[in-house]
């Protein structure tokens, strides 16, 4: 009997922890979805965390993150929201306005923090600036304002070039249409013609840097997006280093 009542109670202690760690609140989790990478987002990243960190939120303490990665293969971002949130993520965080309106699309309930350069009312992410409403909120970036100041600063500085090139990704057309339509007309605001280069891979990168020349482009604004940004800063590194051997 005594052998049985020690079985017994040895079970009794071996279970409590179990029991206990049972009871304990499971660790919040964020979902991170992007249409770059890990390497692209990095920065991103440091902010964010460094933020958390700030108001007592550390990763792999008391947080925990779910990263999704496409890698400029936007029609997996649906598919992947969705994941996110049936993973039931306590918080959805999309830098970037294709992967914010993929998560728009899969959930009316999770919060969704996202990061955006066009204006997020006429996107109908929010309701206004101040009170966002339903479950986004997040930033502005002012990229079509700034980039018309910025158009305007280069024609004062190079008044001869006639001919803007706008390198934009066919892969993610929603931004691609807004940039178009907000370059096209700051570029028309100064008296200048646009001319709209696609590009979706880095072969296509190159042959758009070939081409510059003997379309009589004489500058190349490159749209806000996370793929184009990163490769054509890789291909003009490359041919500055070609060129200096």
């Amino acid at each position: 009997m005594r052998r049985r009542a020690f079985i017994v109670g040895l079970g009794g202690a071996v279970a409590w922890p179990v029991v206990a760690r049972a009871q304990q609140p499971a660790m919040p989790v964020i979902g991170y979805l992007s249409v770059g990478s890990g390497q692209s987002n990095a920065s991103r990243l440091v902010g964010l965390k460094q933020g958390l960190n700030e108001t007592g939120y550390v990763e792999g303490q008391n947080l925990a993150f779910e990263y999704r990665w496409v890698g400029n293969q936007f029609e997996r971002l649906p598919a992947l929201a969705t994941e996110l949130v049936q993973h039931k993520v306590a918080l959805l965080v999309t830098p970037g306005l294709a992967a914010t309106l993929a998560a728009k699309a899969a959930t009316a309930t999770v919060p969704i923090l996202f990061g955006v350069g066009a204006d997020p009312v006429q996107l109908g992410l929010v309701a206004s600036l101040n009170r966002p409403g339903r479950n986004l909120t997040g930033f502005n970036q002012l990229s079509a304002e700034l980039g018309a100041k910025a158009l305007a600063l280069f024609s004062d500085l190079v008044p001869t070039v006639q001919v803007i090139g706008l390198l934009v990704n066919p892969n993610n057309p929603t931004f691609s249409n807004l940039a178009v339509k907000d370059i096209s007309a700051a570029v028309a605001a100064i008296g200048k013609k646009v001319d709209v280069i696609n590009a979706a891979t880095e072969r296509e990168i190159e042959a758009a840097f070939e081409g510059l020349g003997q379309a009589r482009v004489g500058a190349l604004l490159i749209s806000n997006d996370v793929f184009l940004i990163r490769k054509s800063s890789k291909s003009l590194r490359s041919r500055h280093s070609t060129q200096f051997q």
